[in-house]
């Protein structure tokens, strides 16, 4: 099955556009086994996403007995019907980037990896090469630092453009098997809506709702495509420590179920008016 297949299937399987981040804080995890942790998580909520995004930075900071261990048993007890996406930002020249992707793809398993386009194409082709596999490429992203690089004009044949729009366009030339994704941060709904109009059918990653004040309805109206999809909303420290008691797991659940109807709540809006 191709990536896309997968990620459709996805969405289908759970009515939801919504990716819950997996990212260890110990200082504010109920428990402090983070593999039981983030696998309490994962069985809560399971049934209310597309896909589940570990941020591997939290884990390396554990050591590599207990942050990678601990990743290799909370991918294991993810659904095999839920993307597992690595948020990684990898970005590194080709043979280097074809050691990451043995790394991400065959040896942990991940569906799908976010990968820096910095170094140019011969460093984000070897993540597309395979259609089973998906890479989903910074483009706009959520920070406040964003703009400092992303919003320079860069010059092209049809005149001065925000390189963010450059990197879309690039993307989306590059995307021979389907399988590309763009990150876009839900902090700038308007800068989403013009890559949209770049890349009608790309799915997006869409980071920054909850803790960096995203705006829910802006961004789910300015990503989805013209089937209401295309996105995956990501909310990771909101949710994921919705409470620090016994009943971490349920709070995180209904957290996500709250988050996930919200999100169709502005689908059904956008369907309603008749174009996204």
């Amino acid at each position: 099955m191709n990536f896309r297949t997968k990620l459709e299937a996805a969405w289908e399987r759970s009515g939801s556009l919504l990716c819950v981040g997996l990212d260890p804080d110990p200082a504010q995890m109920a428990i402090a086994d983070v593999a039981a942790f983030n696998i309490a998580i994962v069985e809560a909520t399971a049934d209310l996403v597309c896909a589940f995004k570990p941020n591997v930075a939290f884990y390396e900071a554990l050591g590599p007995e207990r942050g990678y261990e601990a990743l290799r048993r909370i991918l294991a007890a993810m659904p095999p019907h839920v993307i597992k996406l690595a948020d990684a930002k990898r970005g590194d020249v080709e043979h280097t980037a074809r050691a990451y992707v043995r790394a991400f793809y065959d040896d942990l398993g991940f569906d799908a990896v976010t990968v820096s386009p910095y170094l140019g194409h011969d460093s984000v082709a070897p993540w597309l090469e395979r259609p089973e596999k998906g890479a989903f490429v910074l483009c706009r992203t959520s920070n406040p630092g964003a703009g400092d690089l992303q919003d320079l004009a860069v010059q092209t044949e049809g005149g001065a453009r925000p390189l963010y729009e450059v990197v879309a366009g690039r993307v989306r030339a590059w995307d021979r098997h389907g399988n590309a994704g763009l990150v876009v941060g839900a902090t700038y709904p308007e800068e989403m809506r013009r890559v949209r109009a770049l890349c009608p059918g790309m799915p997006f990653l869409a980071p920054g709702v909850g803790a960096q004040q995203g705006s829910l309805a802006a961004t789910v109206s300015a990503g989805l495509d013209a089937r209401g999809a295309g996105l995956l909303v990501n909310a990771s420290r909101g949710g994921t420590y919705a409470s620090k008691g016994a009943d971490f797991a349920q709070a995180a659940r209904a957290a996500a179920q709250a988050l996930r109807d919200e999100i169709n709540a502005v689908r059904d809006t956008v369907a309603a008016r008749g174009a996204p």
